[in-house]
């Protein structure tokens, strides 16, 4: 055990050069432990470049790497090569001889090296890269700092030889204090939003090289606001030497924008990277929470070594940040988040703990110590350490988690964001382009694909899965088909649980190939059940995928993001698994010759499209999946496809393709002569006749301008009907006020203005209203159990958020940040059964910092005959009709009730609701979604009861 002696160097009682000497000597003591460290895991060759780097810095010589010029700057400052050293460079050019720097003061305009990342922590890797902060003097001119820079690309180019990653950032600490620098100062930061955030992790992970050290290390914290003052009596009175420091500033305040623009920053990256980013999410989380009053990890770093606490294994830094995350969330009792946190940092120090390995490192028992603390047992370890054996079921279930987290902090950040009135309007921007980033990536809506694989796991592709289409048990007379691991016969297959179930083939085809669970090596049994689908159409099916959606996707760039998502490839399958002629009376007429035309709208009664599905990849890399059948199928798929075409020259990729038994060519070119000759007529300057024609075929309706309604209903209820239906826009009301004399809406009514939602509330014992006036003046009213007034308006909140969160994502930004509908709240007075009086302003509610989300995601789509499926998602977690048939509410309510820590029941609440398979993707008013949130959260809490 470290003995712990605390140094208080103060200005009042005087310094002590003493006390300095030592304060810097713990300082390089840790310091001389962390770099012992980072050498043990490098090889010997990357050994010798980190040990080299500061003679290469010291001195010009044409035969070491990195030489440039005579010219170019040279000499480090306190620095003189060891006989190790020159010993590494002579075996490296036998020729070289090591001149000392004569004269009483040889210009060192080279201040200091510093080595930033992963080396020497509990995190380095064979793979880790060498990021140098090179200090130098401020007056060099822009030739001796171009000609500095060729020196570090080539020392870049000369350790890549040597097997190790080096990247250079040239720092002058003058410019650095004030917060200019001209680019990112890590391979792992996003640089300029970041100044006090970069420095904070620079003083608490840099490693000192060689140089001058900086003299942020000699304040002590409580002087940290004097930073500036105390410094200077620390030079100006000669405690310490000004070529023996350097000065890139304090750590007293971080301001608000930083935590923005970090989390901005790590949520972009953890989009493909979850494990990465949640380390530096949750500790971006910590410091904006505690905002303005930060207790920042390098402030508590010092605080240590001023203490003499020099555990290297407590300061490691990747142990000082997961010990600062697990403070915080075990203080908001949010154990799943912690065990997250656990689960990124073993994954992503990498140090298996089971298997045959006998090697032992620091890391590795540092490690073990850990996983002891964390009360893991061996299976958990062995889970974790399989990861790149993992499947669909594993990673699926690690998806919810890390999808929960990374949603969970672009809200944390936008709600921090709206709170703080000095944040930028490039961050507003940045915020919406994120925002449309993880819509992208994670939303769930109807017909959409889900990619399940963020960077969990290296290959989701199975050798062996079996294709069933069977009966739908939970609703007679329909089919569906389901996934299977390995190669079942029809006797085996029921007595085991599908990887995955899907009302339609394709849709089901299309997630494997997304998520890369069928490839090219993967064998396929087929159990077709009544369908007609052969192994040589399934092969078919998933080549045709393979071509129109091309794996991997790239990333996608900013410019399409500020614009509503458009398709750019569509793939048309014709009759899958189904062959045309088995469904028609008059075999003999559609199979007479090739001429007959496979749509028979010329001659021939019946029509070979039978159904269609429409499998489109979006200008957001987003990947969707209609099904169209019945009589009307290709109109009905040819309407959606040309009313979802992007305006412009740019039109997506068309391709159709046809691998039934009878025709399949003749018809796939039919489809294809039809819908080009839709689409050339669509965007010629001719089309508008065609064009209407089409649409009132189909109903699309123009909806009448709004007018002002002036209403006097003879009942209540007749007039809530009235005011609840949906408007097509604001819609101002005249009201005959004796209707509404003793009633609520008296007070409401009036108030309503556009583009905004308004919420008010009347609490009344053991029962509150609501009322919600919507962005088109529709009124929407529910009436509640009330216990306080958390309880009662963060819930619709959250859902009125949530349904924005969407709307957004949908608008195109123009280049500007996105706007918004407000929503405002008022409470109706007094309280109690009497007549309300008056409505007084409420700030909007705040959800409690200990109290976690719980996400109920409800999407509603279209099913057979014209019926509606609902899928229900609690914190991720999928259930379906599909799978549990008329029990769905009664299986998600006993799966709420599972997770709830409370034993008091309360309601249930959906947070989130998709339409688009009802509505498509056009605006719709917030009163249909609450309507609908209403109609199932009564379904939910009937079944609550019964549980």
């Amino acid at each position: 055990m470290t003995r712990t002696h605390e140094i208080r160097p103060d200005l009042d009682e005087g310094i002590d050069r003493k006390v300095l000497s030592q304060l810097r000597a713990r300082f390089l003591k840790l310091n001389e432990g962390r770099l012992s460290r980072a050498l043990e895991g490098l090889s010997t060759r990357q050994q010798s470049v980190l040990t080299l780097l500061p003679l290469f810095f010291h001195v010009n010589h044409p035969l070491l790497p990195g030489y440039v010029s005579g010219s170019t700057p040279a000499g480090l400052s306190n620095y003189e090569p060891d006989a190790e050293t020159l010993a590494e460079a002579q075996r490296l050019t036998r020729s070289f001889a090591y001149k000392p720097r004569h004269g009483s003061n040889p210009p060192r305009p080279i201040h200091g090296l510093f080595l930033m990342g992963s080396l020497g922590t509990l995190a380095q890797a064979d793979q880790s890269d060498m990021d140098v902060w090179v200090c130098h003097a401020p007056d060099l001119s822009e030739s001796e700092l171009a000609e500095l820079s060729k020196k570090c690309q080539l020392l870049e180019t000369w350790a890549a030889t040597q097997g190790a990653e080096a990247h250079f950032f040239l720092i002058d600490p003058v410019r650095f204090v004030k917060g200019e620098r001209d680019s990112q100062l890590s391979s792992e930061n996003c640089g300029s939003t970041q100044h006090y955030l970069l420095l904070d992790e620079f003083y608490r992970t840099a490693i000192w090289l060689a140089g001058r050290t900086p003299i942020w290390w000699l304040v002590p914290v409580y002087e940290e606001t004097a930073y500036d003052a105390y410094t200077h009596t620390l030079l100006s009175k000669r405690f310490i030497r000004a070529d023996e420091t350097l000065d890139l500033g304090h750590m007293a305040t971080i301001p608000p924008g930083e935590f923005i623009g970090a989390g901005l920053w790590q949520l972009f990256k953890g989009i493909e990277s979850p494990y990465k980013s949640v380390l530096k999410l949750l500790l971006t989380e910590v410091y904006a929470s505690e905002h303005p009053h930060v207790q920042c990890l390098s402030l508590r770093f010092k605080k240590a070594v001023f203490a003499n606490q020099l555990d290297l294994d407590e300061l490691d830094p990747y142990m000082v940040v997961y010990r600062r995350i697990e403070e915080y969330l075990i203080a908001r009792n949010e154990p799943e988040r912690l065990e997250l946190v656990r689960r990124s940092l073993y994954l992503k120090v990498n140090r298996k703990l089971t298997g045959t390995s006998r090697a032992q490192s620091w890391q590795r028992s540092l490690l073990e110590r850990l996983a002891n603390e964390w009360q893991w047992d061996q299976r958990q370890l062995a889970l974790l350490d399989s990861r790149s054996q993992w499947k669909v079921r594993q990673v699926s279930a690690e998806r919810r988690a890390l999808v929960n987290e990374l949603n969970y902090s672009y809200r944390f950040l936008t709600q921090f964001a709206r709170s703080e009135q000095t944040v930028s309007l490039i961050n507003k921007r940045d915020l919406n382009v994120l925002g449309r980033r993880l819509y992208a990536a994670f939303e769930r809506k109807a017909d959409k694909v889900e990619f399940i694989n963020p960077g969990i796991a290296p290959d989701l592709a199975e050798d062996t899965l079996t294709l069933v289409q069977s009966p739908n048990k939970k609703e007679p007379g329909q089919t569906h088909w389901g996934l299977y691991n390995g190669s079942l016969t029809a006797l085996e297959w029921e007595h085991f649980a599908p990887i995955k179930r899907s009302r339609e083939l394709l849709e089901l085809l299309t997630w494997c190939h997304r998520n890369g669970v069928i490839d090219s090596s993967t064998r396929l049994a087929l159990h077709p059940g009544t369908s007609d689908l052969s192994e040589f159409e399934l092969f078919n099916l998933l080549g045709s995928l393979q071509q129109c959606i091309a794996l991997p996707l790239p990333t996608v760039a900013e410019e399409p993001l500020l614009r509503a998502a458009v398709p750019t490839e569509v793939l048309l399958l014709v009759n899958v698994g189904v062959d045309p002629l088995k469904h028609h009376r008059d075999l003999n007429i559609l199979m007479t010759t090739e001429r007959t035309d496979s749509l028979s709208y010329a001659g021939v009664r019946e029509n070979l499209v039978l159904t269609l599905d429409q499998v489109t990849l979006n200008s957001w890399n987003e990947v969707l999946v209609n099904r169209f059948d019945g009589p009307h199928a290709l109109l009905d798929c040819l309407r959606d496809y040309l009313n979802n075409l992007p305006r412009g020259s740019v039109q997506p990729s068309l391709k159709v393709r046809c691998f039934c038994h009878n025709r399949a060519q003749f018809i796939a070119r039919r489809v294809e002569e039809i819908v080009d000759t839709a689409q050339t007529l669509l965007l010629s300057d001719l089309n508008h006749r065609y064009l209407i024609q089409v649409q009132q075929h189909y109903h699309v309706l123009e909806l009448v301008p709004g007018q002002v309604n002036h209403v006097a209903l003879a009942t209540l209820p007749a007039l809530l009907d009235y005011l609840g239906e949906e408007q097509p826009r604001y819609s101002p009301l005249h009201l005959d006020p004796m209707a509404l004399e003793d009633h609520d809406l008296a007070l409401i009514l009036p108030m309503g203005q556009p583009e905004c939602i308004q919420v008010f509330y009347r609490i009344s014992e053991e029962q509150a209203e609501l009322y919600v006036l919507d962005e088109f003046n529709a009124l929407w009213q529910q009436q509640l159990p009330y216990h306080d007034e958390q309880s009662l308006l963060v819930p619709l909140q959250r859902f009125l958020q949530s349904i924005q969160y969407r709307r957004e994502a949908l608008q195109p930004m123009d280049g500007g940040p996105a706007g918004g509908l407000e929503t405002l709240y008022y409470q109706l007075l007094p309280s109690g059964p009497g007549r309300s009086r008056r409505v007084e302003t409420r700030s909007a509610p705040q959800t409690p910092a200990n109290k976690p989300f719980y996400d109920v995601q409800a999407i509603i789509g279209k099913a057979a005959h014209g019926e509606v499926q609902v899928t229900l998602y609690c914190n991720q977690r999928e259930f379906s009709e599909l799978e549990h048939g008329d029990q769905l509410f009664s299986v998600v309510a006993r799966e709420i009730v599972k997770q709830r820590r409370e034993t008091e029941r309360y309601r249930c609440y959906i947070t989130d609701l998709d339409l688009s398979g009802l509505l498509g993707d056009g605006h719709s008013s917030s009163n249909l979604y609450l309507r609908y949130k209403a109609d199932l959260e009564r379904s939910l809490n009937e079944a609550l009861e019964q549980v």
